[in-house]
């Protein structure tokens, strides 16, 4: 069917309808920009949600990823993004297929719906200026046909009278064939006008209506079809990406199916265990007997001199005996004795005094003057709260477990070989250059390597002294531990029976700096081990700030406890003054701090310093 024989009176409604079909149009193009807006939306927030939870760098999250569930949450995570990416495919389609093109497609079409209705109205107008063309002639033919009628009457009532001269019905006769001949005239244009609108309008009708409706039609049955073809692309979009969207989602099932339960077990048990054995069984002691009760050989108080085994303990009694710890720490305190320092030597090398200076708390003094100093005095209070504030860590990792300091330092040599491994192919580089620069001085001057050659070689001896340390360690704390495979030790976290020297062993590496094991700390040299041990994990301080600096006037050789040896001229800070003992606190640097003579330094105070402070 067609709109220009069906529709031929119809203009008005069908330039309605084909505008309306362009709304509809532009309708959908809106919702299709509305789609793509909220599908770069919702990969956007994809993103920042996988980014969110993303493992921050160098930080303890990192090392929780390497755990099977957690490492299935990264690949979930990185999963995520990649579903985000296929959003954002699915817009830019939509917006480069469909968006665009139909926005072109409907200025396109304006411009052909305006032509033809342009085409259509101007047919109307000729139309109309011949229909006012014939009747413009019809009623002049009228008109003259009236005249002429009117004169032919007056002419027969002149002809008639007898009254009337002769000339004057010659002229009544003249005048009536004159209007007969305006009528005809008149007729004939009539005529000729008539025909002329009827050829018009039948073109119109059956010719220039039909034909402009006709494009009209195939114009608007075009929009139609090109909405469809959009419609399916919209589709087509969507179903492109589905393949890679499912295959997103089979790594996630994946990364999900890959989490190893036994595998995290087994990370835990690497992670934190300490290598300790469980404590043993107490004996019962007998209070009923008179006699002075025998100490069990597993008791707390049990005297480390008398060549029992000690006490083991795990994590569960570090808690039950905390009252015990807490004790020894205060009983430590007031009863550690202080030692007068020597005076200064009468030579320039002081260090000719046979074995030094003894340490600055050696003497025992009353009970009551240590209990009234620890009372005057400012003591250090161990608490958690140390571990917020994130305290040094000693550069052997003495403050962790056995376990856990094998792997720290087994950590370190690692990383000191790659660097060393690192640093020897630079140096080989600039080796191979150097060659080339004296095969081909053109190139370059080989002297201009040398500084760099030996400021890498320089390094390399670095990092192996480096080495060497972090490798003396680690054999320490692999003799300790119970001698088993080098590839059991590798791939393994799990430990056999402790040797009874290493809790020992352990306790003295972990000995204050302050003071050494004296006669009644040794009498309870199994509580001490607890409370060392506990300390180091718990109750790790920032170190003093410093209150001002030092210069040694005399060598002093440091050994005993809680002493540090000096150079002559040697410039160091001051921590903490001079009490009234005869001893002054020093530090070198951040892992090496100790006790001099105050009479073997020379000390500046800074003015603005208000002494070493306690932290809690």
């Amino acid at each position: 069917m067609s709109w220009g024989t069906e529709l031929w009176d119809q203009f008005d409604n069908l330039e309605k309808h084909t505008q309306w079909g362009i709304d509809i149009l532009e309708k959908y193009i809106k919702f299709v920009k509305e789609r793509t807006e909220i599908e770069l939306s919702y990969a956007k927030q994809l993103r920042n949600l996988a980014k969110k939870y993303q493992p921050k760098k160098n930080s303890k999250e990192e090392e929780e990823y390497r755990y099977t569930a957690c490492k299935a949450f990264l690949s979930t995570l990185n999963e995520m993004n990649d579903y985000a990416g296929q959003h954002e495919v699915i817009s830019e389609n939509m917006t480069s297929n469909i968006t665009v093109e139909l926005a072109r497609y409907v200025q396109e079409l304006k411009q052909e719906r305006k032509s033809y209705f342009h085409d259509g109205r101007k047919a109307q107008q000729h139309i109309e200026i011949c229909w006012k063309q014939l009747e413009s002639s019809k009623r002049r033919f009228e008109r003259d046909c009236k005249e002429a009628d009117r004169a032919q009457q007056y002419f027969e009532k002149m002809d008639a009278d007898i009254n009337v001269t002769k000339a004057d019905v010659e002229k009544a006769r003249q005048q009536a064939q004159v209007r007969h001949q305006m009528a005809e005239d008149s007729k004939a244009d009539y005529s000729s006008v008539l025909q002329k609108f009827n050829h018009e309008q039948h073109e119109y009708y059956y010719t220039h209506i039909p034909s402009i409706f006709q494009k009209i039609q195939e114009m608007e049955e075009r929009r139609i079809v090109r909405i469809g073809e959009s419609m399916k692309t919209y589709a087509e979009v969507d179903r492109q990406v589905i393949p890679i969207i499912g295959k997103c989602l089979d790594e996630i099932v994946k990364a999900a199916e890959s989490i190893d339960q036994k595998n995290d077990s087994q990370l835990v048990i690497e992670a934190y265990k300490s290598g300790f054995e469980p404590p043993g069984d107490i004996e019962f002691e007998d209070y009923t007997q008179p006699m002075k009760r025998t100490v069990s050989d597993n008791s707390l108080s049990n005297s480390r001199g008398e060549g029992k085994p000690e006490l083991k303990f795990g994590g569960k009694s570090k808690g039950k005996l905390w009252p015990f710890i807490k004790k020894n720490k205060l009983m430590s305190l007031l009863t550690s004795p202080h030692q007068p320092p020597p005076p200064p030597p009468a030579s320039a090398s002081p260090s000719a005094v046979p074995n030094g200076p003894q340490s600055p708390k050696q003497q025992k003094e009353p009970l009551s003057h240590r209990f009234n100093e620890f009372m005057t005095s400012k003591p250090k209070i161990h608490c958690f709260r140390s571990l917020k504030r994130g305290g040094a860590t000693p550069e052997d990792f003495s403050n962790l477990p056995p376990e856990q300091r094998r792997k720290k330092l087994q950590q370190k040599v690692d990383e000191l070989n790659k660097e060393i491994q690192k640093e020897m192919d630079q140096r080989d580089a600039i080796t191979k250059m150097k060659d080339v620069y004296l095969k081909n001085p053109q190139m370059g001057d080989p002297a201009s390597l040398d500084h760099k050659l030996t400021e890498v070689s320089q390094n390399i001896e670095k990092l192996r002294l480096e080495t060497q340390k972090f490798e003396a360690w680690l054999a320490e704390v692999e003799g300790r531990l119970p001698a088993r495979s080098e590839q059991a030790r590798r791939q393994s976290g799990m430990f056999d029976a402790q040797n009874p020297a290493t809790v020992n062993s352990c306790a003295q590496d972990r000995e204050s700096p302050d003071g050494s094991y004296t006669e009644e700390q040794s009498q309870e040299g199994e509580g001490k081990v607890l409370a060392t041990d506990f300390d180091d994990e718990f109750d790790e301080e920032e170190p003093l700030p410093a209150i001002g600096t030092c210069k040694a006037l005399y060598t002093f050789e440091g050994q005993n406890e809680g002493t540090i040896s000096v150079v002559e001229g040697e410039t160091l800070y001051v921590i903490e003054e001079d009490k009234g003992d005869g001893w002054t606190r020093i530090r070198r640097n951040e892992d090496e701090e100790g006790y001099v003579p105050t009479s073997y330094v020379e000390v500046y105070l800074d003015k603005n310093a208000k002494g070493a402070k306690t932290y809690i």
